[in-house]
């Protein structure tokens, strides 16, 4: 079974989608891995290095397509692409699939079987394959860093010869993985970090990491069973926002990190809520890729209102793009060491295996992920 890896080529990617030391453990069960030429050069890893892995270097980027049975990648391929691909074969990668019916159309009318690593269950057993934790974790110690760049004024508390300064207050909206991340590293930092989510089960978590948990009454909330929070009403928005409010306005730093799983980003933080920030504040919008948790808030683009900078850069994790390599190579090596049957030295697609049934969008011609078309039937 030939395994072929592509090179990134979205504008500005800096990750990769599988680092030499993950080929090295593909090959010891038995996978034969052709990479395309080039594929580390954005993280400094050179064609020798995966080649001493035991990978084969391949520059015809169409020839290693069409000649794979698995073909992985880290973010979702070019429409045209897919048509290169044998019939039956397999494709791994991020695949936004709630936005990209044509691209999924494409794949069910060339007969791909398309595995979207967005879509693996939050399990125990899947914690080990979870891209979006391990993404979404080096967001939010990247969302600070910015954030500390950004404001005009340093975090910690500083006793010096001219007298004390104040830490810097941070505020961060969401305490999922990445807000966990960024409250961890704005402490770190010392400053002051207060922090909100709709979930209080996470309150204990918040405070193990040294910052107060703001609770504000929205009535019923909760998570799916998934972790991800639960959507809220306009009421409970409403509610929110006013909540909030106070907050933000004390704040030097507000960094949101709210998403909902298949959906637009919820706006959290309005221009009234901007608008009573003090000039010099530095808001940051995690969420800007999937439509934005603040108003004004601009994909790539640091945004002045009134003095306040909304920050919104995408592909946070791509700022550390080693790391985050490495973090994503690691997830796919385990989703495929999980699958693999070492006898056959393939790839078993177990369609009625649970985090299979979560990720698999289609199979032999036809949509197969009944999470997915539960969600866009809604």
């Amino acid at each position: 079974m030939k395994i072929a890896v592509l090179k990134e080529t979205f504008p500005g990617e800096k990750r990769v989608p599988m680092i030499p030391a993950s080929i090295e453990k593909l090959v010891k069960v038995g996978a034969d891995i052709a990479i395309e030429a080039g594929l580390g050069q954005t993280c400094r890893w050179l064609d020798s290095d995966y080649e001493n892995a035991g990978a084969i270097v391949e520059s015809d980027r169409k020839a290693l397509v069409e000649s794979a049975d698995i073909v992985l990648r880290l973010r979702k391929p070019p429409i045209e692409e897919i048509e290169w691909m044998k019939k039956g074969s397999l494709h791994i990668s991020y695949l936004d699939p709630f936005n990209e019916k044509d691209l999924l159309d494409k794949f069910c009318e060339c007969h791909i079987n398309s595995i979207s690593l967005e879509m693996i269950p939050r399990t125990t057993i899947a914690q080990k394959m979870d891209v979006l934790s391990s993404q979404a974790n080096l967001g939010g110690y990247v969302s600070v860093i910015l954030a500390a760049e950004k404001l005009d004024q340093i975090f910690p508390m500083m006793t010096t010869p001219s007298g004390t300064i104040k830490p810097a207050r941070v505020f961060i909206i969401g305490a999922g993985v990445a807000g966990l991340q960024a409250i961890a590293t704005a402490k770190r930092l010392g400053a002051r970090v207060e922090a909100f989510d709709t979930r209080e089960v996470v309150a204990e978590q918040v405070q193990s990491l040294g910052a107060k948990f703001v609770k504000i009454d929205l009535g019923e909330t909760g998570q799916t069973k998934d972790g991800y929070a639960k959507a809220l009403t306009e009421e409970q928005i409403k509610m929110q926002q006013e909540g909030m409010a106070k907050f933000c306005s004390l704040a030097d730093v507000v960094i949101t990190t709210a998403q909902l799983f298949g959906r637009k980003a919820p706006r959290i933080v309005t221009a009234d809520m901007i608008a009573g920030m003090r000039p010099g504040s530095v808001v940051v919008d995690m969420a800007v890729e999937s439509g934005g948790n603040v108003e004004g808030s601009e994909l790539d683009k640091v945004i002045d209102i009134n003095g306040v900078s909304i920050i919104g850069m995408g592909n946070l994790p791509g700022h550390v793009a080693i790391h985050a390599s490495q973090m994503y190579s690691a997830n796919l090596v385990n989703f495929i060491h999980h699958f693999w049957d070492q006898k056959e030295k393939s790839f078993d697609l177990k369609l009625e295996d649970e985090i299979i049934k979560g990720c698999l969008i289609s199979h032999r011609g036809q949509i197969f992920s009944e999470t997915y078309k539960s969600i866009v039937s809604k």
